[in-house]
Formats: structure tokens, C-alpha cells, sequence
């Protein structure tokens, strides 16, 4: 093998991409707490850009107007718009670097509580007089229970994990071999997990949904009730529903089984959740659709964002030539370029936006009319050919937005679904077939619940073809449990 160096050529294609691209893909995805956030930071970063203030506002409400639009009428494109279908087609962002163009300001987002179940276990032991080989102890119990309150390991693997750190804090504190630090037993660990599971919520510390169930029974005072012992002695029996094989057990006639499986419903089943961590999410819709004089309106609901205008003192500076020169030339340039493409670019978000809700509160008026049973199936495809835009645009417009509607707050994905053909020749949504399956569900007699096959008789006397199998797909997807589950007796 021969050292040394060498020089080769190689021709091969990179797609680089302007940073103002990857911008206004941004601006199309962003939700509307988001861009807020975002126009108030190039607020800050660029000298070029203001906001309108209050009385400019008034003085526009001509203007104004044009953010207003029904579904009959499509607004007409500005001379000017960024030519989205350059900027955001499939696969826009799968190769290429981004450019570093300009660095900005990150702020790391604070989150105000974030307490959850094992704080609020800790805090519980922190009260008990336990010693602290016990807390120590605790601990390890805790940090091994997860998010739902289950214990997530058994108690041999508890004894390992922590008999590994008795051992260690021996070896570090150079204890002699004959002397170490004593092991946890584990009538230690069994002691432990009682006190665990004596603490709130009740369930707590349970290693299954039949142990979490009789904590909860027991800490209501129900240990020698009918559902406890359902519970202890028969669960397989009661998840699968068999009251005729529990009755002749326990001597009592099936509907007080029944009672008392309808007692154990009422149960927690993750008792943990009720401490998640899990932030609470507040959504403020992006559109608003409402009717007036018998016409759907839509608007978008951006009256509280900043509203960008170029600087009139900064315009004066680019127009003085003496200061239009080196450094000053270019970082001018840069900036006043940046702030044009970002008002353009809003206003551009704004416009495609009603483009798609105008469409979809067009195709989708049975369902705004008449409920959700009545809304049909509709792609991003359809859309994009239609208001002829890519569909990677429309997916990124539609993408975590919402809009109020008079049938209530709902995401926009909620509009789009497959669909199924009717004796009609026409074609019903997916999302419609589950809301009549799951109302047909609700007003069945509960002694002769509706089979899958029952239910695709009904939906093909209203028309509507569809396989015993996809009834039980879309039943599986409602939640809702086979007949043999939902009879009652």
C-alpha cells in the first residue's frame, strides 16, 4: 500500500437553497401563537420593519376589507405574490444545507410548573416517619413508577437496582469486605410497596389493572363488596363480559353482576394521569367561519398580530446615497430586502389560506348545514388542483390550524377523510360512516345490541356499501366493544 496524497475531481449536484425559502415554508406551518412569536422577534432583529399602530389601522379598513371572503367569491392574486409552487414542493427540504445567512436571538421557551406524579409521591413520603434507609428505598420505588402510576418493574429488579447502589456507596466510603453496608431484603421491598401504594391517587404503585382496581376499591372501603371480589376472584371472567359463568360462581343473578361491572367502570384505570406533567393546550383557532344572511363568511383571526410596515426612517437612510456605500450598502440591502419578502410573505400566508377554507367550507356545506353524518371525502390533492397550489403547500397550510365554525372549534385535518360509494353514485365520508355507527351504537337496545353485520344491512339500506370488516375497523377506532361485550341482560 503506497502513502502519500492525491488529488481527484468529482462532479456531483447539491441543491442549495435560499434561507429565505426555508422562511416562507415556515411562515405557511407555523399555527397562530407561533407566528405571532416569530413577527415579534423580527420586530426586534430588523430595523426596517414597524408595526402599524392603532390609527394607521383605521385609516386601512379599506383595505381590511379584503381579509374578508365567502365561500362564493375567491379573491383575486396580487401582481406580485411569492410563487409558492417554486418554494414548497414535495421533497423541498430532503436535500441542500441551509445557508447561514444571519444569526439571531434564541430564547429558551420556561416552563412555569412542572410537578408531576413523582414530586407528588416524594412529597407524600416526605410526611411519613420513615428512616432514611426507607426513603432511599421510596425513592427507587418511585422512580420506577410511570406515568400512568403502574410499577413498572418487578420487585427482584427494584432489590438489583438498589442493592447496586448500596454496594457502590460502600466501595466509595472504603468500607472494609467484612464490614459492608447491609443489602436490602426483600421483605424490606414487599413492606415498601405498601406504603407506596397507600399514598395518593389511589392505585398507585399497582403492578396490574386487577391489583390497581382493588387498591381503589379498598381505599373506598369496599373490601368485602361484590365488585371487590369480582375483581379478586374472577377478572378474566368479568373483562370478557361472562355474567351467566360469574352468577352461578357466586350464587347471584346476572344483572347484579352486571351492576357491579358497572360499579368496577368507574373506576381509574391510570390513576397517574391525574398528575401528568402534560401541559395543558389552549387553541386559538386561525379562521373563523360564521353565517350571516344565510352565507358562510370566513375570516382569518389574526386581528392581534403584528402588523408589519417598512420603516419611513429607515426608507430615508436607503435613500441617502451617501450612506448607501461598503459595509453600510450591504447591510442596508440585506436588511430593507428582508423586511419587503416578510410583509410579502404574510400577506401571501393570509391570502392561501382563505384560498383552501373557502374551498373547504364549499365542498364541506352539507356537513356546516347539516351535521357530520353529511361530510364528504376531500384530499389534499382535490384541493391543490382546485385553488391550484401543490398539495405540499396545502398540507403545510392545513397542518396543526384550526377554525371556528358554527358546528364548534375543529382542526382543519378534520375536513379531509376517505371516502365510500354510495347506491347514489355518490360518496360519503369515512368520517360521516363512524358517526352513524357510533349513533346507531347509542340507540340500540342494550339486550340486542347490533352486530357488525346488522350495521352494514342498516348503512345499505341508506345506501351506503361497506364490508363487514371495515364496520369492525371503524367500530375497533370509535372505542366501541363487539355486541357480545355490549349486551346487557
Amino acid at each position: 500500500m503506497k502513502a502519500g496524497l492525491s488529488q481527484n475531481t468529482q462532479l456531483k449536484q447539491e441543491l442549495k437553497i435560499n434561507p429565505r425559502l426555508y422562511q416562507a415554508m415556515d411562515l405557511l406551518y407555523m399555527p397562530l401563537l407561533d407566528l405571532h412569536a416569530h413577527l415579534q422577534q423580527e420586530l426586534l432583529n430588523n430595523p426596517f420593519l414597524e408595526q402599524v399602530d392603532a390609527e394607521e389601522e383605521e385609516e386601512e379598513e379599506g383595505t381590511e376589507a379584503a381579509e374578508e371572503t365567502t365561500a362564493e367569491e375567491q379573491e383575486k392574486e396580487g401582481k406580485d405574490e411569492i410563487d409558492w409552487e417554486e418554494i414548497l414542493l414535495d421533497g423541498f427540504d430532503a436535500g441542500g444545507r441551509r445557508e447561514e445567512h444571519e444569526e439571531k436571538e434564541y430564547y429558551e421557551p420556561v416552563t412555569v410548573d412542572t410537578r408531576d406524579l413523582s414530586d407528588h409521591l416524594r412529597d407524600q413520603i416526605a410526611l411519613r416517619e420513615l428512616s432514611e434507609r426507607q426513603v432511599f428505598l421510596a425513592n427507587e420505588f418511585i422512580g420506577n413508577i410511570n406515568e400512568d402510576g403502574y410499577l413498572a418493574c418487578s420487585l427482584e429488579e427494584i432489590l438489583r437496582g438498589v442493592n447496586e447502589e448500596v454496594t457502590r456507596a460502600a466501595e466509595a466510603a472504603g468500607l472494609p469486605e467484612d464490614r459492608p453496608l447491609p443489602l436490602y431484603t426483600l421483605e424490606e421491598a414487599e413492606q415498601m410497596l405498601g406504603i407506596i401504594q397507600s399514598l395518593e391517587p389511589a392505585g398507585v404503585g399497582a403492578r396490574d389493572l386487577r391489583e390497581c382496581l382493588m387498591l381503589q376499591l379498598r381505599e373506598a372501603g369496599l373490601e368485602h363488596s361484590v365488585p371487590f371480589r369480582l375483581v379478586r376472584d374472577c377478572f378474566d371472567e368479568l373483562i370478557n363480559h361472562r355474567w351467566s359463568e360469574i352468577s352461578k360462581r357466586f350464587g347471584i343473578s346476572p344483572s347484579d353482576v352486571q351492576r357491579a361491572a358497572d360499579e368496577i367502570k368507574k373506576l381509574e384505570p391510570k390513576p397517574g394521569l391525574e398528575y401528568s406533567s402534560a401541559n395543558d393546550n389552549y387553541i386559538i383557532p386561525d379562521l373563523i367561519v360564521e353565517k350571516i344572511d344565510g352565507k358562510y363568511h370566513i375570516f382569518l383571526n389574526d386581528a392581534n398580530l403584528p402588523r408589519l410596515k417598512l420603516s419611513r426612517a429607515y426608507q430615508e437612510i436607503a435613500r441617502d446615497k451617501k450612506k448607501f456605500e461598503g459595509e453600510n450598502k450591504e447591510f442596508i440591502s440585506n436588511k430593507l430586502n428582508s423586511a419587503n419578502w416578510m410583509i410579502q410573505a404574510i400577506e401571501q400566508r393570509r391570502q392561501t389560506m382563505l384560498k383552501v377554507m373557502n374551498y373547504i367550507v364549499d365542498r364541506q356545506r352539507d356537513f356546516f348545514e347539516k351535521g357530520v353524518q353529511y361530510l364528504k371525502p376531500l384530499t389534499l390533492r382535490e384541493v391543490a388542483e382546485v385553488i391550484n397550489m401543490h398539495e405540499s403547500t396545502v398540507s403545510r397550510v392545513t397542518n396543526e390550524k384550526f377554525v371556528q365554525t358554527p358546528r364548534g372549534v375543529l382542526p382543519l385535518k378534520f375536513f379531509f377523510s376517505s371516502g365510500l360509494s354510495t347506491t347514489g353514485g355518490e360518496d360519503v365520508s369515512a368520517r360521516g360512516i363512524k358517526d352513524q355507527i357510533q349513533k346507531l351504537v347509542e340507540n340500540e337496545d342494550p339486550k340486542h345490541p347490533l352486530t357488525d353485520q346488522a350495521i352494514v344491512n342498516i348503512l345499505k339500506e341508506s345506501g351506503v356499501q361497506i364490508a363487514r370488516r371495515t364496520v369492525a375497523k371503524y367500530r375497533d377506532q370509535l372505542g366501541v366493544l363487539s355486541a357480545r361485550m355490549r349486551k346487557r341482560v
